[in-house]
C-alpha cells in the first residue's frame, strides 16, 4: 500500500515539475518516470493515462515509447484505466498531425468496446480528432469499411464487427453533423463522396441505401445540382445494381439490392434527369 502511495506521490511530483518548467524538454527524466509509472497500481495507471498524452509533444524522441505504453493502458483489465486512456488518445495527434491516421485507426478498432462508458469515450475521442482534421480522419475511418476480399478467414469476424460499428458511428454521429464537419463544404462533400464510392463493393442493400440517402442530402447533389451530378448518383446506383451480372433468383440480398436500386432511380426518371443510356439500362 505504501509503495502504491509513493508511486502516486512521485507522479504528482513529475507532473508538477513539468507543469512549472519553462523548457519542459529539459525534464526528460520526469517524463520517463511518468511512462514507467503506467506499470504501477490502478490509481497510478489512471494518473499516468492523463499525464502521458498531456506532455508527449515536448518529447518527440519518446513519442513511440509513450504511445506503446498508453496502448497498454487501453488494454488494461480495469475499466477506469481504459476509459481514461481512451480520453487521452486525441492529444497524441493534436500537435503531431502525422500521428492522426494511426490514432483514428486505433479508435475505430475500439468502437467494439463492450462497456457503454468505454464506447462513449471512444465516440467523443473520435469526434475530437474529426474536428482536428476531418479529411484525414474520414479517410482513416473508411479504411475499416473496405473489401471483404482483403480479410483473412481468422480475422474476418473481428473485422466485420469493427466495420459494422464504424458504419453505425458514421450514420449516427458523423452524417447528422455534416454541415458542421464538412468544411469547406464543396471540397469536403466531394471528398466524402469519393470515399463512399470507393467502399461500396461489399455493402448490403440497407447499407447502400444509408449511403445513398446521405449523398442525396449533400448540397453537392441537392435540388439545385446540375444534371451531371444527378447523373453521377444514377451511375452509382447502376454500379450497385450490377446489371451485367447474371441474375440469381436464389440470392436474397442480390434481389433486395436490385429492387432497392430500382426504387432509388424512380425519382430521377420523374425529374427527367437521367440520360438515355441510363434509362435504357435500368
Amino acid at each position: 500500500m505504501a509503495d502504491a502511495t509513493d508511486d502516486i506521490d512521485k507522479l504528482y511530483e513529475f507532473g508538477e515539475r513539468l507543469n512549472d518548467a519553462k523548457d519542459k524538454s529539459e525534464h526528460r527524466q520526469d517524463y520517463e518516470g511518468i511512462i514507467a509509472a503506467a506499470n504501477g497500481s490502478v490509481k497510478a495507471k489512471q494518473l499516468a493515462a492523463q499525464l502521458i498524452p498531456k506532455f508527449v509533444k515536448f518529447f518527440p524522441e519518446l513519442a513511440e515509447q509513450a504511445l506503446d505504453q498508453h496502448l497498454n493502458l487501453i488494454e488494461d483489465h480495469e475499466l477506469g484505466v481504459r476509459v481514461q486512456a481512451i480520453r487521452g488518445l486525441p492529444l497524441f495527434c493534436k500537435d503531431t498531425p502525422e500521428q492522426l491516421t494511426k490514432i483514428v485507426d486505433i479508435l475505430g478498432q475500439l468502437l467494439i468496446a463492450g462497456e457503454n462508458v468505454e464506447r462513449d469515450a471512444v465516440h467523443k475521442a473520435l469526434m475530437t480528432v474529426l474536428r482536428q482534421d476531418v479529411k484525414t480522419s474520414l479517410t482513416a475511418l473508411f479504411k475499416h469499411i473496405g473489401s471483404i476480399e482483403d480479410q483473412s478467414a481468422e480475422d474476418f469476424s473481428t473485422w466485420d464487427s469493427i466495420r459494422k460499428k464504424v458504419l453505425l458511428f458514421l450514420r449516427d454521429k458523423v452524417f447528422p453533423l455534416k454541415t458542421e464537419l464538412l468544411v469547406p463544404q464543396e471540397l469536403m462533400e466531394r471528398h466524402i463522396t469519393t470515399l463512399v464510392k470507393q467502399n461500396l463493393q461489399d455493402v448490403t442493400a440497407a447499407e447502400f441505401k444509408m449511403f445513398m440517402d446521405f449523398l442525396k442530402s449533400l448540397s453537392l447533389f441537392g435540388h439545385k445540382a446540375p444534371a451531371e451530378r444527378i447523373q453521377e448518383l444514377v451511375e452509382i446506383i447502376e454500379g450497385q445494381a450490377d446489371l451485367d451480372a447474371q441474375f440469381n433468383v436464389s440470392d436474397a440480398d442480390h434481389i433486395q439490392r436490385f429492387i432497392s436500386c430500382l426504387s432509388m432511380t424512380f425519382p430521377f426518371f420523374q425529374k427527367g434527369c437521367i440520360r438515355a443510356q441510363s434509362s435504357s439500362t435500368i
